[in-house]
């Protein structure tokens, strides 16, 4: 096959990775994989940038392993996994940012996901409602070993993953004072049910990743408090240096599964 449309990737590109790390943010691309490559004395490379797909090619242990900007919400990320699966990758893994809505979680926390809320909409087109959005117990078992190595402080739980920023996270400082009848109260009602935090791509990956019989899974640093809180210059570096360092270091117990 050539290349895929959107990502302007091929085969001989990747180089037989098949672990692909995916980012919100193009340009935490070539942070996550700059990252990679010190810590482990390898090298890094921008091997493709297309719209919002921005991909990096990096190496663990003699295992390359790519990062792929996916935009955000679920559509863009349903193209990313869906040409990147089309190319041979195995596992997926957002790496990303968050906002908590359970008191407990602070900023510069990691969320490490084992199951998402499915509040998109991409999702049902890979799989009904009914199916489940999980993420596979190797690469949640590989994020709780690397935030341990790391040093970061983490929680294991559910996140609630939302087409839209601000009506879908309930958030108090949108345009639209209005809220939906179906949206007043969920963020009360998701903090009840021991959801821990809201973001915008888990479940798309986690039901596609699931539903094509490969490995997703997610790891996001906290950032502000879903629903309510402003996101600062330190809040916002806390969070990505955490969800950094946690998947950097679990990439080593990834590449030997």
């Amino acid at each position: 096959m050539g290349k895929v449309y959107h990502l302007d990737l091929d085969k001989n590109s990747v180089q037989g990775a098949r672990i692909a790390l995916m980012p919100g943010d193009p340009e935490r691309s070539p942070l996550i994989a700059g990252a990679i490559a010190k810590a482990y004395g390898t090298s890094s490379s921008a091997i493709a940038s297309k719209r919002e797909f921005t991909t990096c090619l990096a190496e663990v242990m003699g295992e390359k392993v790519l990062v792929t900007s996916t935009g955000i919400g679920g559509p863009s990320t349903s193209i990313a996994v869906d040409e990147l699966a089309q190319l041979g990758v195995k596992t997926f893994i957002r790496v990303g940012t968050t906002g908590a809505i359970q008191e407990r979680i602070n900023d510069g926390d990691c969320v490490i996901t084992t199951g998402a809320v499915r509040l998109d909409g991409a999702s049902r087109h890979y799989a009904p409602i009914e199916y489940p959005a999980v993420a596979s117990f190797e690469v949640v078992s590989a994020l709780i070993s690397g935030a341990k190595e790391a040093g970061v402080s983490f929680h294991t739980g559910i996140t609630a993953s939302s087409d839209t920023f601000y009506p879908g996270e309930e958030r108090t400082d949108s345009f639209m004072e209005y809220k939906l009848r179906t949206l007043r109260g969920a963020t009360q009602e998701w903090r009840a049910l021991n959801v821990l935090n809201y973001e915008m791509e888990a479940a798309t990956l986690l039901t596609m990743t699931s539903a094509f019989g490969l490995r997703g899974g997610c790891v996001t640093g906290v950032v502000n408090r879903g629903s309510t809180g402003s996101i600062t210059a330190e809040s916002l570096k806390a969070g990505e240096k955490s969800a950094i360092a946690t998947i950097v270091a679990a990439l080593r117990f990834l590449v030997q599964n």
